[in-house]
């Protein structure tokens, strides 16, 4: 992509808001001088996390009256906060003052406001959420929908498949992403015949399909690159995850600091520790992109702290430098007219 790249950024959003989204975008321009972030929010609040000296060189502040509440409903917030930080950054994007946006802010109130403000692309039907996860060897698996769609159709699944495969191709340079469809069993028999129905779709598609995988296969498969299925699924798959990861820390953090002994035993094993604490931790995977809109967003992690909201803002900058959505769009006319002719 020619010239500056622009992201907005709803600074209000989150639970820790300027503090966290007004630091991350200092360190990003500092590591992409030629990048330019709009902190989008109340511009008296905004100053008071800048340097004394002022907004430097890459940031500029775009000034919005009302914040969304993170438990706020997403119809609340469509209709009656036009003038919030998270509806005046997606606004930037579509009159084509930014060229991506990122909030941590309420996930519905982000997905119901982009649809409304963006629009689908077209035949794109609905938006889906995609995130990195670890998995075995040091690699990462990605996953969609985690939570945009409840309820999804065998062709919904097609169309998260070919997203996700453009995306993954972009940003982690693999030409043809293999995808495997989330099953409770390898087996053709298993499944409910919307699964059913998406396998012979992604079958029948150009896609590199695997066929069906399990649970176990988002972190242990290092065959496929990305795992779809509807967002009831996957958002109950993420978070079971989320409870399973911090279960185990704090078994260990109980184990090594129980009485004297194991506390010099957690001292030996600390390199060890913090070699695995940095392949898992999740900051370096914030960052989920709602694909299929006429625009980039991505949507930070609430509790996400400068580390994670600035690898948010990398994602969307690297998106947007490979223009994913005129590929994803490219990519699904290029489905619908291969199964029209089959």
């Amino acid at each position: 992509m020619a010239g500056k790249l622009t992201i907005a950024v709803d600074a209000m959003g989150g639970d820790h808001g300027p503090s966290v989204a007004v630091s991350a975008a200092l360190r990003h321009v500092r590591e992409n001088p030629r990048h330019e972030l709009i902190l989008v929010g109340q511009e008296k609040v905004l100053r008071n996390h800048l340097p004394k000296e002022g907004a430097p060189r890459g940031i500029r502040l775009h000034h919005a009256s009302e914040t969304v509440g993170m438990d706020e409903l997403p119809s609340v917030a469509l209709r009656k906060k036009k003038d919030s930080s998270m509806r005046v950054a997606l606004n930037l994007v579509k009159e084509g003052k930014a060229d991506a946006c990122v909030s941590a802010g309420n996930t519905g109130a982000l997905m119901a406001t982009a649809r409304f403000v963006l629009k689908m692309l077209p035949h794109v039907d609905r938006p889906a959420i995609i995130t990195a996860l670890p998995c075995a060897e040091g690699g990462r698996t990605w996953m969609l929908d985690l939570g945009a769609n409840v309820d999804c159709s065998a062709d919904h699944l097609l169309q998260f498949a070919v997203m996700g495969s453009e995306l993954v191709t972009v940003l982690d340079g693999i030409e043809r992403p293999v995808v495997g469809l989330l099953n409770i069993g390898q087996e053709e028999i298993k499944g409910n015949e919307q699964v059913k129905r998406a396998d012979r779709l992604l079958r029948a598609s150009s896609l590199n399909y695997l066929g069906y995988v399990e649970g176990d296969d988002i972190y242990l498969n290092q065959e496929v690159d990305i795992v779809v299925t509807d967002g009831f699924v996957g958002n109950v798959a993420l978070k079971t995850s989320e409870g399973v990861a911090k279960m185990i820390r704090g078994y260990m953090k109980e184990g090594f600091t129980r009485n004297l002994f194991t506390k010099i035993a957690g001292l030996c094993a600390l390199p060890v520790l913090r070699r695995l604490g940095r392949r898992i931790d999740p900051r370096r995977y914030n960052g989920a992109s709602l694909l299929g809109l006429r625009g980039v967003v991505v949507k930070s992690h609430g509790a996400a702290d400068v580390l994670a909201f600035t690898h948010a803002i990398d994602i969307a900058a690297k998106t947007v430098t490979a223009d994913v959505s005129s590929r994803i769009e490219d990519r699904v006319a290029q489905q619908l007219q291969r199964r029209a002719s089959a």
